[in-house]
């Protein structure tokens, strides 16, 4: 898993039933129309939210069972985050993949507790680290038993407020980690902070850093889509409307076929 270019997509948190069936559906149905694999991502505890009001999620047990149904349903793998280490063990036992969250990729015993799972492990990469620095929490991961282990850019901060995505991190965490690189197109455009508090964002720019970072050879992509993003209980200021989502993968498969080698017949020489 994750040995192909894979689109991971979902909402931020765990909505009700028919919400996420939604969405996942509509992923599933997506990830046939267009050839990408699809994982179904979405969030049972949002233990970073900003403010302390702000919603979190359903929780571990009753979230589970909703990720189980969302499975069941539609056939999409699935991936979650955890951000404790007795959190592992037990998403394990319905997710595909583990997700350390950026604020979390260098907590050594979570790190360690989802790689001893013998799942695919997701780190996203921390907004104040290196490329080069990722090379730490992937060997974390892999000496405690992962499957295997990926790593996603989610951008860097840019002074208070803003995150830069530097298009040569695909390439030097592929070079120092040996591991596929995805992109994560939503969280990259989040603002921290800018709305009362909360986080921000600016997804007008998602198709655009999408296709750079397709064009620049990212392994695969990270993106929180929803059918109403306004009315998101997270990251809704930053989510690509899940009806945007067909023509840009229409345009990511259109970009990877023009950068797949070509077969040149070999020139024959006259005489």
């Amino acid at each position: 898993m994750l040995d192909r270019f894979t689109l991971i997509a979902g909402p931020c948190l765990l909505e009700d039933d028919g919400l996420n069936l939604e969405i996942g559906r509509q992923l599933a149905w997506l990830s046939s129309a267009v050839g990408i694999p699809v994982v179904f991502k979405a969030s049972f505890d949002k233990a970073n939210r900003s403010r302390v009001d702000s919603p979190r999620g359903p929780g571990l047990k009753a979230g589970l069972e909703q990720l189980r149904h969302v499975k069941g349903e539609t056939g999409l793998p699935i991936l979650t985050d955890v951000h404790e280490v007795d959190q592992a063990a037990v998403a394990a036992r319905v997710a595909d993949i583990l997700q350390i969250p950026a604020f979390l990729c260098r907590q050594t015993d979570l790190l360690r507790a989802a790689g001893a799972t013998g799942k695919v492990v997701n780190i996203k990469k921390g907004q104040w680290m290196t490329p080069e620095e990722m090379l730490g929490a992937v060997e974390k991961t892999q000496e405690a038993g992962a499957a295997s282990v990926a790593v996603t850019e989610r951008g860097t901060f840019f002074g208070y407020g803003d995150l830069i995505v530097d298009m040569r991190s695909f390439q030097r965490i592929r070079a120092a980690c040996g591991v596929p690189v995805l992109f994560d197109g939503t969280h990259s455009l989040q603002q921290p902070g800018r709305t009362s508090g909360s986080s921000g964002g600016a997804p007008e720019f998602v198709p655009a850093l999408v296709r750079a970072a397709v064009a620049a050879g990212c392994d695969g992509l990270f993106l929180e889509v929803h059918p109403d993003p306004g009315n998101a209980p997270s990251d809704g200021a930053a989510m690509l409307p899940l009806d945007q989502l067909k023509p840009l993968l229409e345009r990511v498969v259109a970009i990877r076929a023009a950068l797949a080698p070509v077969d040149v017949e070999p020139s024959v020489s006259a005489g």
